[in-house]
């Protein structure tokens, strides 16, 4: 039966890394033309969300949103989410079709093929340089300028499997108030159990995604970043708590 698990688990990975890449080669020609230029990010988001249906539905994942509150498609937000999997990229994606541009981690950048894409469309931090999280700060600023929003997982990274939900970083919300747009809130429910970082794990089913209401920061300033962080990250954890009872 271990077997059994050792060789699913490993086909499944294989397969997911398969579908990563079979949508790129095939779009190619359309992605290299729709990074050309910055004020060409919205067919590239598109192309985008093209890509991240394939993978979730070529995987067998059933995504189910329920959303508490509208999003003027016209309006910058900040999008936050707790991080579990290589799949809240592509359910980020198929969630928000507020066009956005994501904040990660630079390492991600030598992912073949992916990363080529990437670190050109992504804003890429060090979070170990003070001069690479300065640097996003200026970037992020002038896609908000341009009517994008920006996501950003702010628990830093993907937290070791037994906890829940880590501490977040302050950034995303230092970012929000800076610039004065709503924080939203996601909750992603199974990504952990359907795809985590373990290697013999995963397998079809549902991912249940709550998109919570949005989080005003009009008024608030830079010594509001602290309360805006836990109450941010208050309403994820109470929704994983829910959702684990469900």
């Amino acid at each position: 039966m271990k077997i059994l698990k050792y060789i699913f688990g490993t086909l499944y990975r294989v397969w997911f890394y398969i579908l990563v890449c079979l949508p790129i080669l095939i779009l190619f020609p359309f992605l290299i033309i729709s990074i050309l230029k910055e004020s060409w990010y919205s067919f590239f988001f598109r192309l985008a969300r093209i890509w991240a249906k394939f993978i979730l539905m070529g995987m067998g994942f059933v995504p189910i949103i329920k959303r508490e509150e509208a999003l003027d498609k016209s309006k910058s937000y900040m999008f936050i989410a707790n991080h579990t999997s290589m799949a809240d990229i592509m359910l980020m994606l198929v969630t928000v079709k507020n066009p956005f541009v994501f904040v990660g981690k630079a390492e991600l950048a030598k992912i073949p093929l992916f990363g080529f894409f990437y670190k050109r469309t992504c804003i890429l931090v060090d979070r170990s340089s003070a001069k690479s999280r300065h640097a996003v700060f200026l970037r992020a600023q002038k896609r908000l300028k341009s009517g994008l929003s920006i996501c950003i997982f702010p628990e830093g990274g993907v937290p070791e499997e037994h906890i829940e939900l880590d501490t977040f970083k302050d950034g995303a919300f230092r970012l929000a108030i800076n610039h004065q747009i709503p924080v939203v809130p996601l909750t992603f429910a199974d990504n952990k159990k359907r795809f985590s970082f373990t290697f013999f794990s995963g397998s079809p089913g549902r991912m249940r995604v709550k998109v919570h209401k949005l989080i005003p920061t009009r008024g608030l300033t830079i010594d509001d970043t602290k309360d805006l962080n836990a109450k941010a990250r208050e309403v994820i954890l109470k929704q994983l708590e829910v959702f684990c009872g469900s």
